[in-house]
């Protein structure tokens, strides 16, 4: 093991011991110490799902990437382990960045990140050069593979960028051959997605282009996964520097998910329609794992790049993932659920059925901070559409994040501008979503630190960090012209 790695580990369990857990997420996972960003070789391996991140332990804002660790055996409760990679070598002394894992047939995990490296520049600049290294390990301890890089600059064809080539995601074909998806950057500055291919995991070669943005959303896509779902094969990558689409897409660092079609033996991906994956303000990177069951379950870093930088020195940690969700294709979109597990978190039960206001009301009962809701609504009167429905929580005299719905425009708008932060950073998104005579249906989870709402079983997600004190429990309802509602709410139990 490196000093650098020892290092690591020695101040994580240290420090750790001085953080109050009581204020971290109840079931989200966040960073053990420090910073985390990216979800990294999200696997399942030895009887457990593990995670990995990547991390900078000394600082709760980025800094020299490390991947951080954790297990968990219902994707809810996670455990730490200690960190897994440091840069403690020539071709990655800059950073271990995001990649991803997979069990190898003699019973080893395998590890593929990018590895990092400033070279200096004539002009004295510096640049990243970005390669494709491994480790190998079991579970806790991991070895970094003695010919690393597996791939770099000479591996790549003319025109491709040796320093936005980053992020490979890995799998296993049925057939025993490898392959992994890459981001990267061609000559014209947008973005693509490389494909390679190996027989035994540790020896690669190119393959071909699958996917180009051609200057069609954003610029370098990030953190790619490539997998079968429904009968369809699914893409997933974070643009960045995106510019709007109507309500579909946002600006600044996005997300994307590309369905098709892929000849399977020339791997030709045709693709047939594209979305946003989240269309809240805080969800990035994600990645997949397929489940022993059969799922295939999405995590994603519950943040932002552009707010990202925008909390106090002194915290001692920042940085979590979103809920775990279970992914399906319907009528050819992506759909998204919570995870079935979080069900057997529900505990004390509080319903209502058929309730019918106009203005603001607030229910029994009705409150917290770590709750799943169920929300149905519908005009009163079939004739009569209201105007707007909202419903407010983490909710005191001063504050609240709200959630409302625009039946004529089929909008809805996730809004935190009065959620107490004295930034001008971004607080609002807005998406177009499918309702007939203004009915909806809302999921909302709550966790602490953040906002979950999963619109029309899974059709839209919008997530959003909220940074408002604990003691802001209270929920409320709003609706201009008269609406029925249902709802049901749970207290969600670790």
């Amino acid at each position: 093991m490196s000093k650098a790695l020892r290092d690591a580990r020695e101040y994580e369990e240290t420090t750790e011991t001085k953080m109050k857990t009581k204020m971290r997420p109840a079931f989200h996972l966040s960073a053990r110490v420090g910073w985390m960003n990216d979800p990294n070789g999200f696997s399942f391996y030895n009887g457990e799902y593990h995670m990995f991140y990547q991390y900078h332990p000394y600082d709760a804002h980025w800094g020299p990437m490390h991947w951080g660790h954790a297990v968990s055996r219902d994707l809810l409760h996670w455990q730490n382990r200690p960190a897994a990679l440091a840069p403690d070598m020539d071709y990655d002394r800059d950073g271990c960045f995001s990649g991803s894992a997979l069990s190898l047939p003699d019973g080893r995990h395998l590890l593929m990140y990018t590895g990092v490296v400033q070279c200096s520049l004539p002009d004295g600049s510096y640049k990243d050069m970005q390669r494709q290294c491994i480790a190998v390990g079991d579970g806790t301890d991991y070895v970094k593979y003695e010919q690393n890089p597996v791939l770099d600059g000479q591996d790549l064809p003319a025109g491709c960028s040796k320093s936005d080539f980053r992020d490979p995601k890995i799998w296993k074909e049925k057939d025993g051959t490898y392959y992994c998806v890459v981001g990267n950057r061609p000559a014209d500055g947008s973005g693509q997605i490389l494909l390679f291919s190996s027989q035994d995991g540790f020896k690669w070669k190119y393959d071909k282009i699958l996917a180009a943005n051609n200057h069609r959303f954003g610029k370098m896509w990030e953190c790619p996964d490539f997998f079968k779902l429904d009968g369809k094969w699914v893409l997933l990558t974070s643009p960045q520097d995106m510019l709007p689409q109507g309500l579909e897409y946002h600006n600044g660092n996005g997300t994307l998910c590309l369905i098709g079609t892929c000849d399977e033996t020339t791997w030709d991906f045709t693709e047939e329609s594209d979305q946003a994956i989240d269309y809240g303000i805080d969800f990035y990177a994600p990645q997949t794992v397929l489940s022993p069951d059969g799922r295939r379950i999405m995590i994603g870093w519950m943040q932002n790049w552009d707010t990202s930088g925008v909390h106090p020195k002194n915290e001692p940690w920042f940085g979590q993932m979103s809920l775990p969700r279970e992914l399906s294709i319907e009528n050819g979109r992506l759909i998204q659920k919570p995870v079935w597990e979080l069900y057997d978190l529900r505990r004390n039960e509080i319903k209502y059925e058929n309730v019918e206001f106009t203005d603001a009301i607030r229910l029994d009962g009705i409150e917290g901070r770590r709750i799943d809701m169920e929300i149905n609504i519908r005009p009163r009167d079939k004739e009569s559409i209201y105007r707007k429905f909202a419903v407010r929580f983490a909710q005191d005299e001063q504050y609240h994040t709200a959630v409302s719905f625009r039946p004529y425009e089929s909008v809805i708008k996730i809004d935190r501008k009065f959620s107490g932060s004295r930034r001008a950073v971004i607080h609002q998104r807005r998406s177009r979503v499918n309702s007939k005579n203004g009915s909806l249906k809302l999921r909302l989870v709550l966790d602490r630190h953040s906002a979950e709402i999963f619109v029309n079983d899974g059709e839209h997600v919008l997530t959003a960090v909220v940074s408002t004190r604990q003691e802001a429990q209270g929920i409320s309802f709003f609706a201009d012209g008269w609406v029925s509602m249902d709802v049901v709410k749970y207290e969600l139990v670790m």
